[in-house]
């Protein structure tokens, strides 16, 4: 079983981002794993307001004292805001990377693709397969 927060009211992907969906809008982060993984996150670049994306696209990326890594949409979208906050003191993404640690919110292109995602208990077997 695993040690990572998992809430079962988002989606998950395989590159470690969860989305919230509501109505046609949606937040997006990085999972509390891949926080643990990344360890101690020191920068995170933001896409523009305004630049759409297609599912699975990069739009960003985050950085730690051990690695960087690509930020995906899980769906395809607009961004329609960022989480400025992250600017100043990205380590919000260590500390609380479901509620102040949001990355993006997105006007979504086709809300249905978020169906294809996994949903809790198989993000939770999938980050427990990897360990």
């Amino acid at each position: 079983m695993s040690n990572w927060n998992i809430p079962t009211d988002l989606h998950y992907t395989k590159t470690d981002e969860w989305i919230k969906v509501d109505g046609q809008e949606a937040l997006i982060g990085i999972t509390d794993y891949a926080q643990d993984q990344l360890s101690d996150i020191v920068f995170v670049e933001l896409p523009e307001v305004g630049t759409s994306y297609s599912a699975n696209q990069s739009l960003g990326v985050v950085e730690s004292v051990k690695a960087a890594a690509d930020i995906h949409l899980p769906a395809s979208g607009e961004i329609v805001a960022t989480n400025n906050d992250l600017a100043d003191t990205p380590e919000i993404l260590n500390q609380d990377p479901y509620e102040g640690g949001w990355i993006v919110r997105v006007k979504l292109a086709d809300p249905s693709e978020v169906d294809s995602l996994m949903d809790a208990s198989a993000y939770t077997a999938y980050c427990d397969e990897r360990g």
